[in-house]
C-alpha cells in the first residue's frame, strides 16, 4: 500500500523588513537588509555601487514539483519594487527568480551589468544554469530588448523568451515610486501570469496580467527550488530595493511506500478515537439536558418572584416585542450597558417604548430583572422613569419602559451621538440646573418617600434619561435593592455593585451599599453635569481619586471654583448658584460618609431652604474607618462601625 503525505506550503508575509528578519534570508556578499527593504545591491554600507551584482533567498526552500506523482505547486509571489536612479543614464534592473541553489557562491562571477545577476557570459543559455527569472528590466542592453523599461521572461538566460513593455500600462519602473508586483503560477494548468501596477494605480492593471504565457516550471528546474530576488548595476547605477513580500504556495503530496504495519497503529488509535468522541456526545448531552432542566426551575422561579410582587406590571408577549423593535433590529439599539441594550419599539397601539434586553446566558440578567420589576414597579414619581412591563419567554429577559425621546444625560452632556434627535439641542445651566434637581428630588422619594427605602447602587449620567421637555428621570433599577427594616440605612451584599468612578471610597472596605454611598454617586454626578467633564476612576490600595472631584476641590482651595463650571456655558449662568451646585457637590463627595449630607438636606440646599454647609478648603485625606463626629444627629441613623463588613468580590459596572 502507498500512504500519502503531504508536505508543508511555503508562506510567509513580510510587510516590511527589519535586522531581525535577517536569520529568514540567505544572502549573497552585494546583498543585505537595510532600511526596512531588501537591498539586492545598494550603497548602504558606503562603498560604491558600480560594476555590482547580488541576489537574495528566502531561506527555506519550495516543493516545485514531485517526480512520482506529476504534481506541480501553485503558488503567488506579490512583492513590491523601488527602483532609484543613481546616475543618468541608469540601469540595470532586477529580477526575481527561482534558483536550483543558494548561497553566496552560486551567483556567478561576473554577472554584473546586463547580466542582472542571472548568468554571465559562459552560462547564458546553459541548461545547468537552473534558473528561472521575470526580469523588471531598466536599460535597453541587448537588441533584442524593447526598452528600457519593460518585463521579460528568462529561462537559463538573460534572452527573454517573452517581453512587455510597461509603457502603455503607465508604469515607469526608474522614477523611484512603488511599483507592486506580482509572479502567480498555475501548477495545474502550467500557466504563468505577471502583473505590475503603480502603488497609486486602482482598476484594469491590478485584473489584468502584463504577461500571460503557458509554461511548464517542471521541464527545466528541479524539484526543490529556493525563491528570491537578483539585481546588478554597471557603470550606470541605481539602488534596487524590494520594500515587502508576500509568498504562498500550495502543498503537494509524496507516494512513500509504507509497510502494512501503520494500518495496523492506526486501527486501534481511530478505534480509541471514535470511542472518546462517543463519551464526549454522551456527556454534552447529560449537560444539555441537565442545563435544560435548570432554565425551567428559573423561568419558574422569576414569574413567582414577580407575580408575587403586589404591583406587578403588564406582561407582554415575546411576539409583541420582537414585533415592535423589528425582531430586535440593531438599528433600532437605543445604548449599551454593562447588561444589555436598550431598543426603541412601537406597541400595537402606536404607543413608542424602551426595550431593555438582558444578554443571554447572564447569571445577573435574572437577578436584575427581578430587581428592575419588584423594585420601580410599586414607585411612581416625575423623576422615575415609568416601567411599563417585563417578559420572560424563550431565556429572553425583557424589560418595557416609556420612551424618553432626548435619550440619555451622557450623550448630552458629554456630546456623545448625533442622531436627529439630539441635532440643535443646547443644554444650557438652567437645563442643567433643573436635572441635578430633579435626580435629587427621585432620590429624595428613594430613600425617604418610599414606603420601603430604595438603594438605587448605580446612579450616573447614562443611567439618568431626558424627556422631551429635557426633565430628568432616573432609571436602571438592575441593581437597585430595597431595606426592609424600618430606619435601616444599608444593604448588606457580597458583591460590590455600581460603576467605578461613582463608587464612594468606603464602598471597597464595607462590602455593602448605603444611602451614604447613593449621596456621594450623587455628588459625582452634580460636578460633571455642571463641568461637563467625565468622572475618572482609581482605587490602588488606600489613595482613591477621581478626577473631576480633585480639579474642583483643588479650585475650590484657591477661591475659584467657579472657574470650573464647563466653558462651553460661555460663563452664562447665574454664578452664585452654580457656586452653590459646586460645593454641594464637593459635601456630597466628602471622603468621610458622615459628613455627607442626607438627599433630604440636599434637596433643600438646592431650593434655598437649607444653607451650605461647611466644607474645609483642602480636601480631606480618606481615612478608614471612618470616624463619625460627636455633633452629627445622623451618626445614629447611618453607618455603624460595628456594622462594617470585609469586602469580598468587586464588580463595578
Amino acid at each position: 500500500m502507498y500512504l500519502v503525505v503531504l508536505e508543508e506550503s511555503l508562506q510567509f508575509h513580510y510587510p516590511n523588513f527589519t535586522k531581525q528578519n535577517e536569520n529568514d534570508f540567505i544572502t549573497t556578499d552585494n546583498s543585505y537588509i537595510a532600511f526596512n527593504a531588501i537591498q539586492v545591491t545598494g550603497d548602504a554600507r558606503g562603498t560604491s555601487i558600480s560594476n555590482l551584482s547580488g541576489r537574495i533567498w528566502y531561506s527555506q526552500p519550495l516543493n516545485l514539483w514531485n517526480r512520482k506523482q506529476n504534481i506541480t505547486a501553485s503558488f503567488n509571489s506579490t512583492f513590491v519594487i523601488n527602483i532609484k536612479p543613481e546616475s543618468n543614464p541608469w540601469g540595470e534592473g532586477l529580477a526575481f527568480i527561482l534558483t536550483k541553489e543558494s548561497g553566496p557562491d552560486s551567483i556567478p562571477d561576473n554577472s554584473d551589468g546586463q547580466w542582472l545577476g542571472i548568468v554571465n557570459a559562459s552560462t547564458n543559455g546553459s541548461s545547468s544554469s537552473n534558473i528561472f527569472a521575470v526580469e523588471f528590466d531598466t536599460r535597453k542592453s541587448y537588441l533584442d530588448d524593447l526598452d528600457d523599461n519593460h518585463v521579460g521572461i528568462d529561462i537559463n538566460s538573460i534572452n527573454s523568451v517573452n517581453q512587455v513593455s510597461l509603457i502603455d500600462r503607465d508604469v515607469n519602473l526608474s522614477r523611484a515610486i512603488d511599483v507592486i508586483a506580482s509572479v502567480w503560477y498555475d501548477g495545474e494548468s502550467k500557466i504563468l501570469k505577471v502583473y505590475a501596477f503603480m502603488s497609486n494605480q486602482t482598476g484594469e492593471n491590478e485584473r489584468n496580467p502584463i504577461i500571460s504565457m503557458p509554461l511548464d516550471l517542471s521541464s527545466f528546474l528541479p524539484e526543490d527550488v529556493f525563491v528570491g530576488f537578483s539585481a546588478s548595476t554597471g557603470i550606470y547605477n541605481q539602488l534596487n530595493c524590494i520594500k515587502s513580500w508576500n509568498f504562498t504556495s500550495t502543498e503537494i503530496g509524496k507516494n512513500n511506500e509504507a509497510s502494512l504495519l501503520w494500518l495496523w497503529i492506526l486501527i486501534p488509535i481511530i478505534s480509541v478515537l471514535v470511542m472518546l468522541l462517543g463519551v464526549f456526545f454522551a456527556y454534552v448531552t447529560w449537560r444539555r439536558k441537565k442545563k435544560r432542566t435548570q432554565v425551567l426551575d428559573r423561568d419558574e422561579n422569576i414569574e413567582i418572584q414577580i407575580q408575587n410582587s403586589a404591583t406587578a406590571p403588564q406582561r407582554f408577549q415575546l411576539k409583541d416585542l420582537k414585533r415592535a423593535t423589528g425582531n430586535f433590529d440593531p438599528k433600532n439599539i437605543l445604548g449599551r450597558g454593562g447588561c444589555g441594550v436598550v431598543l426603541k419599539g412601537l406597541l400595537a397601539d402606536h404607543k413608542e417604548v424602551a426595550v431593555k434586553r438582558f444578554f443571554k446566558d447572564s447569571s445577573q440578567g435574572a437577578k436584575d430583572l427581578i430587581a428592575e420589576v419588584t423594585t420601580i414597579g410599586n414607585l411612581h414619581h416625575k423623576n422615575l422613569v415609568k416601567l411599563i412591563g417585563w417578559c420572560y419567554e424563550s431565556n429572553e429577559l425583557l424589560v418595557v419602559y416609556e420612551f424618553m425621546p432626548n435619550g440619555s444625560l451622557d450623550k448630552l452632556i458629554f456630546c456623545e451621538g448625533d442622531g436627529e434627535i439630539r441635532q440643535g439641542l443646547s443644554l444650557n445651566w438652567e437645563i442643567r440646573h433643573g436635572i441635578i434637581c430633579g435626580i435629587a428630588q427621585a432620590l429624595d422619594y428613594l430613600h425617604n418617600g418610599c414606603q420601603k427605602r430604595v438603594l438605587h447602587r448605580d446612579i450616573k449620567a447614562s443611567n439618568i434619561m431626558l424627556d422631551s421637555e429635557l426633565n430628568a428621570r432616573l432609571g436602571d433599577f438592575g441593581l437597585a435593592r430595597t431595606v426592609q427594616v424600618n430606619g435601616k440605612t444599608h444593604h448588606s451584599t457580597k458583591e460590590i455593585a455600581g460603576t467605578i468612578g461613582y463608587m464612594a471610597p468606603e464602598s471597597f472596605h464595607i462590602g455593602r451599599a448605603t444611602v451614604e454611598t447613593d449621596v456621594f454617586a450623587f455628588g459625582v454626578l452634580i460636578l460633571e453635569v455642571a463641568c461637563g467633564r467625565k468622572p475618572g476612576k482609581q482605587y490602588e490600595e488606600n489613595n482613591y481619586s477621581n478626577r473631576v472631584i480633585e480639579c474642583v476641590w483643588d479650585m475650590y482651595k484657591i477661591g475659584r471654583i467657579i472657574d470650573a463650571i464647563d466653558v462651553r456655558l460661555d460663563r452664562n449662568f447665574d454664578e452664585e448658584q452654580a457656586e452653590c451646585v459646586l460645593i454641594l457637590g464637593l459635601a456630597c463627595c466628602h471622603p468621610n460618609p458622615y459628613e455627607r449630607p442626607s438627599m433630604k438636606t440636599a434637596l433643600q440646599i438646592l431650593t434655598g431652604e437649607s444653607v451650605l454647609p461647611n466644607i474645609p478648603t483642602e480636601k480631606p485625606a480618606f481615612v478608614w474607618p471612618a470616624r463619625a463626629p460627636s455633633s452629627n444627629e445622623a451618626a445614629g441613623d447611618s453607618l455603624q462601625e460595628g456594622q462594617l463588613t470585609p469586602i469580598t468580590v468587586l464588580s463595578g459596572r
